[in-house]
């Protein structure tokens, strides 16, 4: 709550602080030292039962670490309802064929990888591109597919960093050519 109430500024801040706490291994995850250092160097006051309390809910996996877009999406919570049906949208137009899932053969039509500067310089091939391309949005178990999950996940990610609704719905309309 104290984060939320200082809106992005104090978001990306404390993406900051944890990116420079992260620095050492580059994992993109933090300890409990490193999480609980991060919060009080953004003004968050907690006893240490509050910040055991807190980390735990974060710690998704019980791994130790929390991951940086699982805490800000934690902090933001998910995208509101106008958001949310951008997002859908978004989604929809990719899953051309409905199996609920998105695929370099969905993207084919949709995403022109033929301008990619790896495949103009014949580093990589189109298809190369598209499984690129298709593992930016969390595709977590690496299966080359986006489900809905992973899909909402990445955008909730997204909508975490945007403070304004029509500033975020005018990028979901301008990135996917949606309306």
């Amino acid at each position: 709550e104290q984060l939320n109430k200082r809106g992005s500024k104090g978001i990306r801040g404390l993406g900051r602080t944890f990116r420079a706490l992260d620095s050492f291994d580059g994992n993109k995850k933090v300890d409990k030292q490193e999480f609980v250092i991060g919060l009080r160097e953004n003004g968050v006051t907690m006893n240490q039962q509050e910040f055991q309390v807190l980390f735990n809910y974060f710690d998704k996996d019980g791994d130790g670490t929390v991951c940086f877009d699982e805490f800000l999406v934690g902090v933001r919570g998910k995208p509101n309802s106008r958001r949310q049906v951008f997002i859908d949208k978004a989604f929809l137009k990719f899953d051309r064929d409905g199996n609920g899932y998105i695929d370099a053969a969905d993207l084919r039509g949709v995403y022109d990888c033929s301008f990619h500067p790896k495949v103009q310089k014949g580093e990589m091939t189109e298809d190369q591109a598209l499984m690129e391309f298709l593992q930016n949005f969390n595709d977590r178990n690496r299966d080359g597919r986006i489900n809905r999950d992973e899909w909402n996940e990445y955008y909730a990610g997204v909508s975490s960093s945007i403070d304004n609704d029509e500033h975020f719905v005018q990028l979901m309309k301008t990135a996917w050519r949606i309306e």
